[in-house]
């Protein structure tokens, strides 16, 4: 769940409360607009396949830093590797990515027409889930930890740390929310302006207006009858739903609504009367659950995890996915592409960062942007990598580079 344009976002999120009881990790001072070098300063950015190879490629230099999605970004400080440079909510320019929103809750439109009832009931599960991640941070925490490593180390070849102590450093960086509202939905209209400086978007959403690129990308129906039914305490029992429908998600703390909602299957059963059962309760990561509604099993759902946003949208163009868990321009520009996907509610805001070496001569972004220079000037470009073309990391770091007057090279 790791940008480029020269647009100033207006009307950011208020920022949501972060979650309490957990160690947080201490940003670096400040992060002023920087002053822009001269022209032709070059930075060379490089995709990986998600972010599994980044602490083992900054590890062993191969990199200078990365930007990725939590709790990666928490990796390189605990392992004596990397250092936090600045968390996403605080990239420049000032004040722009504050409180940006990132993943989203998704679904195929086909599906939604066919099946509302069962979309507003995984609706539901995601807002339960969602407020119990904020009740209970520590202890969810723990179960993300253990859904992403077992609750063991995290290893990249020579590299381990602790998995639980890695998530109780990250989680509070990352603001779990889901209501859509119109402020929302404005900061999403802006990554649509973003891919279209970038020129990711060449199809419906290219010359769109605001209220038709609004129109194309999101259907909160289901949010507002998820929300009415956990609202009135009683969710609707949906009419049961053959074969299997699929869920994609990515190995990120961004996404611990859904390993709560199966780990925590009988919490909510008992509860709210709604629940994804695992069908393997002893596996750490499940890769199928039954949604269970009233006592009556509903759909099969199988879990799919993703390397990256693109990934998942695709598998949601070919229909091998009905829900996905992903970030907003991957959403974006899939819906561009003609994949009928609609943006059902927000998932979190922030929760990225961006790390660099520990040997590195930068306390904060201007002294990363001169470090830049000087390296451009000697003919070794600093190598940053992201976690896929058109990710929301991309985007965000693209956007804060330019801005910066660093050029972007793709290598």
């Amino acid at each position: 769940m790791k940008m480029s344009h020269a647009c100033a976002i207006v009307g950011m999120l208020l920022c949501a409360a972060l979650i309490a009881g957990c160690i947080t990790p201490t940003p670096p001072s400040g992060t002023p607009t920087p002053t822009a070098p001269p022209a032709g300063a070059q930075v060379i950015l490089t995709y990986t396949k998600g972010t599994g190879p980044m602490p083992t490629l900054l590890g062993t230099d191969q990199i200078d830093g990365y930007i990725a999605w939590q709790p990666f970004v928490e990796v390189p400080p605990m392992a004596g590797i990397g250092k936090v440079l600045v968390y996403s909510g605080d990239m420049p320019p000032e004040g722009k990515w504050k409180d940006h929103p990132c993943c989203v809750f998704t679904a195929n439109e086909k599906f939604i027409s066919e099946h509302p009832d069962l979309v507003n009931a995984m609706t539901a599960s995601m807002i339960l889930a969602t407020r119990y991640l904020e009740e209970h941070p520590e202890e969810s925490a723990e179960i993300v930890a253990d859904w992403l490593a077992g609750k063991g180390n995290f290893t990249y070849g020579d590299i381990s740390v602790s998995s639980v102590d890695v998530l109780k450093r990250a989680f509070p960086t990352v603001k779990f929310v889901n209501e859509p509202n119109d402020q929302w939905m404005d900061s999403n209209i802006e990554f649509v302006h973003a891919l279209r400086e970038l020129q990711v978007l060449t199809g419906s959403l290219k010359d769109s207006s605001d209220a038709d690129s609004k129109a194309l990308l999101f259907d909160t129906t289901p949010y507002e009858a998820a929300q009415s039914m956990v609202d009135q305490g009683k969710i609707v029992t949906p009419a049961p739903v053959r074969g299997t429908v699929g869920v994609g998600y990515l190995m990120s703390d961004h996404h611990a609504a859904l390993f709560v909602a199966i780990k925590k299957w009988e919490y909510f059963n008992d509860t709210y009367g709604i629940a994804l059962k695992p069908r393997d309760p002893a596996a750490s990561r499940p890769d199928a659950a039954d949604l269970i509604v009233n006592g009556q099993k509903v759909a099969e759902m199988k879990m799919i995890s993703g390397d990256a946003g693109p990934q998942l949208m695709q598998l949601m163009a070919t229909d091998n996915i009905q829900f996905a868990l992903v970030g907003n321009p991957p959403a974006i520009s899939a819906a561009d592409k003609g994949t009928p996907v609609k943006i059902i509610m927000a998932i979190n805001f922030e929760g990225s960062g961006v790390v660099v070496t520990e040997d590195s001569p930068v306390t904060d972004w201007n002294s990363f942007v001169a470090w830049a220079k000087e390296r451009s000037a000697a003919g070794k470009p600093l190598k940053i990598a992201a976690p896929g073309k058109g990710s929301i990391q991309d985007v965000m770091v693209r956007y804060s580079l330019e801005a910066s007057g660093l050029s972007v090279r793709e290598g």
